[in-house]
């Protein structure tokens, strides 16, 4: 059937036509940085959507293996000079080097290679907020190396604080910040006792807020004992104790943590992620050492343990039992963040922490790597690196 119309109405129709195409091309086009991870705000454990092998439907970003590669590492410590001493293991002695060359290899898929430029570009303007303790500063470090090897010559600016670090990439007005905040709620100091209020999260509340991505971590604090514990009295419902379950206490801190977020934070600006908790090694039994070895922990690990995450088990660590908390608590945000679930591929690489090469160590103290060696944190360069490839996939994927 043909179409008839009058020279103006068939003029009016052409430019409606027009216009109504460009405005469809428009809205193809223009996905923004909020829109395009709006769905990993909603579900807990959502992986980004990344084109798998096999005719497998998506990928299972946290699940695979550690593949050697002479493509890595993305830096050299020596170039990276923010690193801390106790992160930086090449300078303070560390022999080997094969710890440097893994890549994380998803079991069904690829992960896209790391771009510091793109990542620089994409973020213009904006804030990244690292939220934590130690471990949170050691992935801070790791992806401000990263930047930093992929515009070098990108004009800079840190400003060292407690508990607040700012490093800048001035020529595209990035922020990136660690805010040293252990156990996510607050510490107080009355009357020279330190108080942990399981129940308060304002004070550092307020640095949060207005920022575009935010990327917390807890754990590692809540199981300090002795000397190395951080408060003095836990108050909970208004009343003090010297201590408590420390299980219970993780949980009604997170909870406390998970509810002001849903509160305060407009999730239609900020992206918010919370990074699984980080495995020690400090006991060889947790991946199956041979008979016979010298040392009790992470001392000359070399390489990291074989096969796949799936074959670990699980369910016997205390870092897993902290982790079903964490897991818990997330679930039932009105709005989840979204998990970084790197705790099972860390597992993997017990070759990956300072040992006796975490800084300025007395030869004593080398001398007794089952006393002295940190089997905590991580090198730089090493797995940090790859848990800032996997927060990039999770921001641009």
């Amino acid at each position: 059937m043909a179409l008839l119309c009058s020279q103006t109405s068939c003029s009016v129709f052409t430019s409606f036509f027009i216009l109504f195409f460009l405005l469809s091309l428009q809205c193809q086009k223009g996905t923004s940085f909020h829109h395009h991870h709006h769905h990993h705000e909603r579900v807990h454990h959502q992986k980004p959507i990344l084109k798998a092998n096999n005719n497998q439907s998506t990928c299972a970003l946290f699940v695979g293996s550690w593949v050697y590669d002479e493509s890595y590492p993305f830096y050299e410590s020596s170039s990276c000079e923010i690193i801390d001493p106790e992160f930086n293991c090449q300078m303070y002695g560390r022999p080997d080097s094969d710890y440097l060359r893994y890549r994380w290899k998803p079991l069904n898929c690829e992960l896209p290679r790391f771009n510091g430029v793109e990542f620089l570009l994409k973020m213009k303007g904006k804030t990244v907020m690292f939220v934590g303790d130690s471990l949170g500063r050691n992935q801070w470090q790791s992806l401000i190396c990263m930047l930093s090897a992929a515009a070098p010559h990108a004009q800079t600016q840190l400003v060292s604080g407690d508990p607040l670090s700012i490093f800048t990439f001035l020529d595209y007005g990035v922020n990136i910040s660690f805010h040293r905040a252990p156990y996510l709620v607050d510490v107080d100091v009355i009357q020279g006792k330190r108080i942990l209020r399981l129940e308060e999260v304002d004070k550092n509340g307020d640095t949060w807020k207005n920022v575009d991505v935010l990327l917390f971590n807890t754990g590692h604090w809540w199981s300090h004992q002795g000397s190395l514990q951080g408060w003095d009295y836990v108050e909970l419902g208004g009343k003090f104790y010297p201590d408590m379950d420390r299980m219970a206490a993780l949980e009604r801190g997170m909870k406390t943590w998970a509810n002001w977020v849903d509160t305060n934070i407009d999730r239609s600006r900020t992206q918010v992620l919370f990074q699984a908790i980080s495995p020690t090694h400090y006991n060889e039994n947790e991946w199956n050492a041979a008979v016979g070895m010298t040392t009790k922990n992470c001392y000359g690990e070399t390489a990291p343990i074989s096969g796949t995450t799936t074959n670990l088990g699980g369910g016997a660590t205390y870092t897993d039992q902290q982790m079903r908390i964490v897991d818990m608590v997330i679930r039932e945000m009105r709005d989840p963040a979204y998990l970084l679930d790197v705790t099972k591929l860390s597992e993997m690489r017990k070759d990956g922490h300072p040992s006796i090469y975490s800084g300025e160590l007395s030869p004593q103290q080398r001398a007794n790597p089952d006393q002295s060696a940190d089997c905590s944190h991580w090198c730089l360069p090493g797995l940090p690196d790859t848990w800032n490839q996997l927060l990039y996939v999770a921001l641009f994927y």
